[in-house]
């Protein structure tokens, strides 16, 4: 099929530019090399889909560049088999990346209309992700412990339920890591934050992006 041709050569290309952009991750250009990002978006945005750039999905939400996508993941380093909390599913790209690495994927989403139509999208490409509709600042405190946990949003502050639902270090395994954007409108640092004992954690500060912001239900009443 000719389109599929040509996509596989954005695709390609699209890595090649990361690789130049400092993501030397190669599971994760893997990863991002395998997922058809045309697929999650607008059929009138597809011809923009492999440039390293933000696109609007509705409802004020957008898929983030590929190299957002890329740096979280790279900072994540997610394992095949582990169990990884996605904080906002959006349309669903970020989720596919994690699950071409072999994590466990659980997601959970706000926006209602999102939510259906990105469950029913990875359903159809074959990625098992468990989604939920919620408020992400709350985490999934039912599929708790986690051994990563990557927020997609811009956080004022960083939540203590995730906080609480990373794994804790013990003879078996290393302590969850939280990958989060923490900052006001104007532009976010991104944080990775280790869990290195009971309610001890170490954080690490990262590049600066900009993010749409992460919303709790209480901000809307």
């Amino acid at each position: 099929m000719p389109d599929d041709r040509i996509y596989q050569r954005q695709r390609a290309q699209l890595v090649e530019d990361l690789r130049e952009k400092g993501i030397q991750h190669e599971h994760v250009l893997e990863a991002i090399g395998a997922v058809p990002r045309h697929k999650f978006v607008e059929q009138a945005l597809r011809n923009r889909a492999y440039r390293d750039e933000a696109l609007p999905i509705g409802l004020k939400q957008t898929i983030s560049q590929p190299f957002t996508v890329a740096y979280q993941t790279m900072m994540l380093d997610p394992q095949p088999g582990e169990r990884i909390l996605e904080i906002g599913t959006g349309s669903g790209y970020q989720a596919a990346v994690l699950c071409e690495l072999g994590a466990r994927v659980f997601s959970v989403e706000r926006h209602r209309p999102l939510h259906e139509r990105t469950r029913r999208l990875l359903e159809k490409l074959g990625y098992r992700v468990v989604t939920r509709l919620g408020d992400g600042t709350q985490g999934w405190a039912g599929f708790a412990p986690y051994d990563g946990i990557i927020v997609t949003a811009g956080a004022t502050e960083v939540p203590e339920p995730l906080l609480q639902q990373l794994r804790r270090p013990d003879d078996d395994y290393a302590g969850g890591r939280l990958i989060i954007p923490v900052g006001d409108r104007e532009g976010q640092q991104m944080l990775r934050i280790t869990c290195v004992g009971p309610d001890a954690y170490e954080q690490e500060e990262m590049h600066s992006f900009r993010f749409v912001p992460l919303v709790d239900d209480s901000s809307e009443r």
